[in-house]
């Protein structure tokens, strides 16, 4: 049965359903954007991380926004993190405290606020072994000392982060069962935020976003963009439209250059690997191996959603033209095996990594030093042409970052908008967001035995508070069940992703609602099944 079709919320305020992002929203809302004859307080131009915060941030504040991105949400950088919700120690070792400290706060913010559901707590270890010297050991110690402190600044409870600690070896291999016993003595354990997944979050961004009223629009590409407006073209063959806007934000990231001639940026790239969480022995635990000779960079290994650990990350120059999709190096894959296996019991080599991606950084060019130097702060400045362009930054402070964009575009644009709400406003599945979850569709498989049965706790890991509406609202046989053999990804996410997640297609399913994608054989072995379920669910999302 075709789902009830439902007006957009009325703006800053939410409406059941609103947060449903689909193919039949598209079209409809495509139609009312040509028909508009005024124009929208924001456009903003990129669907990572910063766009999809920028558009929450003014929505909640009761403007117009119309969010357009030229390929899926979460298609670039925003999908590529080590998925850490990093409290700014890092920061720190290079002087830039108040990196640091913005660090702390949007941490706490994120897993005590608005994204708890999404963001665990992780321990961190880094192991005492021979590789480990002893200036790096002091240091390491001093350093997570320093981050403690700014835990206590950003008011975390040391219930949420718990403070850090020296751990025996027993402990040690515990919770890291891959480490080398010869020579360990013991760890230095600490503590940061997890993302189940990055491409998640900025979905569930989007989406609170949308129930706010903002329009969002994915396969749309920004061409002859100007300070009042742009012309949009629609990759599905919808043709192309004018559409004007009292102000233009440009948050494309690496591409940023290309909506705006005037900006310098020096991407720089980080890659990272994935492994069998089994090669590692199912660690509980982050493996944290410092570079060989440095006291401030280190390799992860981090223990990710679907059995897997993803090692990471380097911090490599990539000049020329921005790829949209960016290719880890030879020799990156070699250095981090390399530097992981310092601390491990096996060596590990190419036959141990299942996948590998990179991502690019759009960091702000400064002038000379190495992309590692460069500061992560982000950066928030009207154009000489006109357009608010923001840049920089790290995914952990999106939320500070879309907040810095809107207060700018609203003074330039004389808009006429509240404070900023995103501080206290918990993204949808999260507990206590104002975001009403659909209730399961009429002739559903599920319908009514959502939550009388057992939740997988995969499915809660993914979508908190609303994991009951994803498989209330699934209408394929056996809902629950694993997509393919040994994945733990359910075929009512797959339905849902097209139904309320804005996936139009088996790729934006496979590589950024699930991360099936990230493991070659993973996706072959589950694209038949995703295409299938793909195919039914755009029939009654139309």
């Amino acid at each position: 049965m075709a789902r009830t079709r439902r007006a957009p919320s009325p703006l800053g305020q939410i409406t059941p359903g609103s947060a449903d992002l689909n193919a039949a929203r598209r079209a409809r809302e495509l139609d009312a954007l040509g028909a508009r004859d005024h124009a929208v307080d924001l456009l903003v131009i990129g669907g990572g991380v910063t766009g999809t915060g920028v558009a929450l941030d003014a929505a909640a504040r009761g403007l117009s926004v119309v969010l357009v991105e030229a390929h899926d949400l979460a298609f670039g950088t925003s999908r590529w993190s080590s998925k850490l919700v990093h409290g700014g120690l890092r920061y720190l070792a290079t002087g830039d405290v108040a990196v640091a400290r913005e660090s702390a706060v949007e941490r706490h913010i994120l897993m005590t606020r608005t994204a708890p559901h999404l963001v665990h707590t992780l321990p961190q270890i880094v192991p005492l072994v021979p590789a480990v010297t002893t200036r790096q050991r002091v240091v390491g110690g001093i350093g997570f000392g320093l981050g403690d402190g700014l835990r206590l600044i950003a008011g975390t409870s040391g219930r949420v982060l718990p403070r850090p600690r020296r751990i025996g070896r027993d402990e040690t291999l515990r919770l890291a069962p891959a480490t080398r016993r010869d020579g360990l003595r013991g760890g230095l354990l600490s503590h940061d935020g997890q993302l189940v997944d990055d491409a998640r979050l900025v979905v569930a961004i989007a989406r609170t976003a949308a129930a706010l009223g903002a329009t969002v629009l994915t396969r749309m590409r920004a061409t002859s963009v100007t300070a009042d407006g742009a012309v949009l073209e629609d990759a599905l063959g919808g043709g192309s439209l004018r559409v004007r806007a009292r102000v233009v934000v440009n948050a494309c990231g690496v591409w940023a250059g290309d909506i705006d001639p005037s900006i310098r940026l020096r991407p720089s790239r980080g890659t990272h690997l994935v492994l069998d969480a089994a090669a590692l022995g199912h660690p509980l635990a982050a493996l944290t191996v410092p570079h060989p000779g440095s006291i401030s960079r280190y390799v992860f290994a981090l223990p990710q959603q679907l059995g897997r650990v993803v090692v990471g990350l380097t911090d490599e120059d990539a000049p020329g033209p921005v790829p949209e999709v960016p290719t880890p190096s030879d020799g990156e894959i070699d250095f981090l095996l390399a530097t992981l296996s310092t601390a491990l019991e096996r060596e590990l080599g190419r036959a141990d990594v299942l996948g590998a991606f990179a991502g690019l950084r759009p960091l702000v060019d400064s002038g000379e030093g190495a992309t590692a130097d460069l500061s992560r702060r982000h950066h928030v400045a009207v154009s000489p042409g006109g357009i608010v362009n923001v840049l920089g930054g790290k995914l952990t402070t999106y939320r500070a970052m879309a907040e810095d964009a809107v207060d700018l575009a609203m003074r330039h644009g004389a808009l006429d908008g509240g404070e900023c709400r995103t501080r206290a406003l918990p993204l949808v599945g999260a507990p206590g967001s104002p975001v009403a979850l659909t209730s399961p569709e009429p002739g559903s498989a599920a319908e009514g035995t959502a939550t009388s049965t057992a939740l997988p706790p995969s499915l809660v890991a993914r979508f908190g508070a609303e994991a009951p509406a994803v498989l209330a609202r699934a209408l394929s046989a056996d809902p629950a069940a694993p997509v393919a053999p040994d994945i733990d990804v359910t075929r009512a996410e797959i339905e849902f992703a097209v139904l309320a997640e804005g996936a139009l297609d088996a790729d934006d399913v496979l590589d950024r609602r699930t991360r099936i994608g990230l493991v070659a054989a993973d996706r072959a072995s589950a694209q038949a099944a995703v295409e299938s379920l793909v195919g039914e669910a755009l029939a009654r999302a139309h």
